[in-house]
């Protein structure tokens, strides 16, 4: 019997009704977390924005007083997402928990930390490569313009460059955890691998400027993910078959 066909056995020793209540009361202690880390980050949030402006030259305007209100939450949610991503995947694993044998539950609580490790990855990647390479670039061609950013314009701008980043970068993570639940193999990563490709290299066409280099600079990472992606999976899949064989 694979990992997958084991885990399904377990996982139907409980009742569905009691699985989606188990699963409402982990959603709910989710978004809990991340609110009580919103909270937390609001706190010192006007400190993070004059971190992220210092290298401006002029201030950033706002068109109405709501707008300082959208951004300061805007960064402070990012900061909340960060700090919750640990507690889902936690949440996430005692729920798979029952499942699992006691071997692969101390396995799958290891990739907890590298969640957030590599959310913080994907976004200092974003926001340290991949945006000052694009907003240079924009700014480059706004040189016969008269350029006066927003606040709200600028974030969110900001924000779209470099979030996305941050959950991209899970995907090792991401890939070992479901091998090891038997929910992905190898050979399933491997015969996805043109269609992920394409996902991957239309996803940094879309959001880098309009030439081969900055596509490159993009594309490179992302491709290599998969592949480190797939390669983590051969390991774990690798394992648990030299110890079924046993």
């Amino acid at each position: 019997m694979d990992s997958s066909q084991s885990f399904s056995r377990k996982a139907n020793g409980k009742s569905f009704v009691g699985h989606l209540g188990e699963l409402r009361s982990r959603i709910i202690f989710t978004l809990i977390a991340f609110l009580v880390s919103l909270c937390g980050a609001l706190v010192y949030v006007k400190e993070l924005y004059r971190w992220l402006v210092r290298d401006l030259d002029q201030k950033l305007a706002i068109l109405a007083p709501s707008d300082i209100i959208w951004v300061y939450f805007m960064l402070a949610g990012v900061v909340a997402i960060a700090v919750t991503i640990p507690v889902a995947g936690l949440q996430a694993w005692r729920f798979v928990k029952p499942a699992l044998s006691v071997e692969e539950q101390k396995k799958t609580l290891a990739y907890i930390p590298a969640l957030a490790i590599l959310f913080v990855f994907g976004l200092s990647f974003g926001y340290f490569v991949i945006y000052p390479m694009v907003i240079g670039f924009l700014e480059k061609m706004a040189d016969d313009f008269e350029t006066v950013y927003t606040a709200q314009k600028y974030f969110a701008f900001m924000l779209n460059m470099t979030v996305p980043f941050g959950f991209l970068f899970e995907m090792p993570a991401i890939v070992m955890f479901l091998t090891s639940l038997g929910i992905l193999n190898p050979k399933r990563l491997a015969k996805a691998r043109k269609l992920s490709y394409f996902a991957l290299t239309v996803t940094a066409v879309l959001i880098t400027p309009p030439d081969i280099v900055s596509d490159l600079l993009v594309v490179a990472p992302l491709l290599l993910l998969y592949e480190i992606s797939v390669t983590l999976s051969k390991w774990i899949y690798r394992k648990q078959s030299d110890k079924s064989s046993l």
